[in-house]
């Protein structure tokens, strides 16, 4: 398969994935101006961070990782009946696990959200508010799980549209919950909570929709580890301990962020928000689509298009993130300004946020080049070197966490995870390069230093235009410990400023040399 696919089908998960960012980014809006960023606000971030803690080292990142190179090599080799053979066991001893896991966790909350959350101990309305949405929304984990095997199944079947949109579900569902417990005056962090749990079972039954349609559907047998299970079983847990890293990043800065005080969970939890918009567009379909891509090519013995695809996917992970990484450093408080303050969500809320904000940007294009550089060994079922990286990334983000802190607060957390997410970065591309992996082309050594070119021009003109703006319209973002100004103001000049950056680094990737006509085709062809 030719790197034109392998941009076709990032287009794809990219437009879908936009949108379930877009309605992500209202779903925070709300969440911001209903709940601040006070004790509501942290409870009901802790509560959705265990599940998606779980969801990413067992779900998307372990059995993603495990399932989807063997589901895509005996489909191309055994043929499609195997393969769903395979699927129905795997998918019955995965029920059996999470069923039994689910228990454990729902038993033990308690001590769960103490590990997570130490900080709130000092505080047991707190902490009480924390466990109870912990509960109520762990359910969630379940069905996000079999969510993530009907995923799988789909996108090694090159079907990706249904998955990538099958997240703004469950945005739509928790914002239906909250504007629901708005309107009723009820408890509005645990109407939240129900949405996340009923969010898990909707978002199961579209993707169970799309696998019957695709001829895919899931079933249930018997719970059998078969040689095929165990080998499955054998590939996960390593990648259980490595691929999740940037969640255990995040479980870390947790931790330590509720000892700085209550108000930094949130402000970390905004912050990275904003700066996941382009990882998870360009990120996550990078992943998606070059694994099962991978997977098949070197099933096949063609290293030449594996190496191909790896290069082109390293090019268009930088195409994008480079500039979005410039664009977020310049306009961090104009963009959390801009998105947040309102209602509960105060001045100073805004600057803490714009702070951490403009520090996490920095690893925008780590954050993906890892999405791009993991397959690369997954798709070779090589899943213990990955695991050493990411343990080694963890450790320095959380020894660099800890003395951080003592100097910038909730601001060295960011730096923190921003240094160990260009460590795992740079020695996966090490090792990848040293194996013979990767090997990049005339291509991607010409592009890259242009890419950097435009997107220092286009950093010129953002700060130009912003400045402008200030002259015309005064601290529309608002000066140093007050409140911005008017609110459509704010999303008019906002507006401007990003779609002028745009514009030149759109005109300046052009005349670099940095991506040509054929490449917008490619991508138009797959939105």
């Amino acid at each position: 398969m030719s790197s034109p696919s392998l941009l076709k089908g990032i287009g794809t998960v990219g437009f879908f994935t936009l949108g379930s960012r877009i309605t992500g980014f209202v779903r925070d809006m709300l969440q911001a101006a209903l709940l601040g960023a006070g004790d509501s606000a942290a409870a009901f971030i802790v509560a959705f961070r265990i599940p998606n803690l779980f969801r990413s080292l067992f779900a998307e990142g372990a059995f993603s990782a495990g399932f989807v190179p063997l589901f895509a090599g005996m489909h191309e080799g055994d043929g499609h009946a195997k393969a769903m053979a395979f699927t129905r066991e795997a998918a019955a001893v995965l029920v059996l696990a999470l069923a039994a896991f689910s228990a454990l966790m729902i038993a033990f909350m308690p001590a769960v959200v103490f590990l997570i959350a130490p900080g709130f101990a000092d505080n047991s309305a707190l902490m009480d508010e924390a466990i109870k949405l912990s509960r109520i929304a762990f359910p969630y984990l379940f069905f996000i799980s079999l969510a993530s095997l009907q995923s799988g199944i789909l996108n090694a079947l090159h079907i990706f549209a249904a998955p990538a949109a099958a997240p703004i579900l469950l945005n739509i569902t928790v914002i239906g919950f909250l504007l629901g417990a708005a309107t009723l005056d009820n408890n509005r962090a645990e109407a939240m909570a129900w949405g996340v749990s009923a969010a898990g079972l909707i978002q199961f039954l579209w993707l169970a929709y799309h696998c019957k349609r695709a001829g895919a559907a899931l079933g249930l047998g018997r719970p059998r580890l078969s040689a095929d299970v165990k080998l499955l079983m054998k590939r996960m847990l390593p990648v259980a301990i490595g691929a999740g890293v940037y969640q255990l990043n995040m479980f870390a800065s947790t931790i330590i962020a509720s000892f700085v005080s209550v108000g930094a969970v949130s402000w970390l939890y905004y912050a990275d928000r904003v700066n996941q918009l382009p990882v998870g567009i360009v990120g996550v379909a990078v992943g998606i689509v070059l694994l099962p891509m991978l997977s098949r090519q070197i099933r096949a013995g063609n290293e030449e298009a594996a190496l191909a695809n790896q290069n082109r996917a390293i090019e268009f992970s930088l195409l994008l993130t480079v500039p979005a990484s410039v664009g977020i450093a310049l306009l961090a408080e104009p963009i959390t300004a801009t998105l947040f303050e309102r209602g509960a969500f105060t001045p100073s809320d805004r600057e803490a946020v714009a702070a951490a904000l403009f520090t996490f940007s920095f690893a925008l294009p780590a954050y993906v080049l890892n999405k791009a550089l993991t397959p690369g060994f997954f798709g070779r079922q090589d899943t213990s070197t990955p695991v050493k990286v990411a343990v080694a990334a963890f450790i320095v983000n959380l020894g660099a966490s800890l003395a951080f802190i003592q100097f910038y607060g909730h601001v060295g957390i960011a730096m923190a995870s921003t240094i160990s997410a260009w460590l795992n970065a740079g020695v996966l591309f090490f090792v990848l390069h040293r194996r013979g992996h990767i090997k990049p082309d005339a291509r991607l050594k010409k592009r890259v230093p242009r890419l950097l070119i435009a997107a220092a021009v286009m950093g010129a003109a953002v700060w130009g235009v912003l400045r402008l703006a200030f002259d015309l319209a005064g601290p529309v973002f608002g000066p140093p410990h007050a409140p911005a100004g008017p609110e459509l103001l704010r999303i008019y000049v906002l507006a401007a400023v990003i779609a002028s950056g745009g514009l030149v680094f759109l005109a300046s990737v052009f005349l670099f040399g940095v991506a040509d006509k054929t490449d917008l085709k490619q991508l138009k062809r797959g939105a």
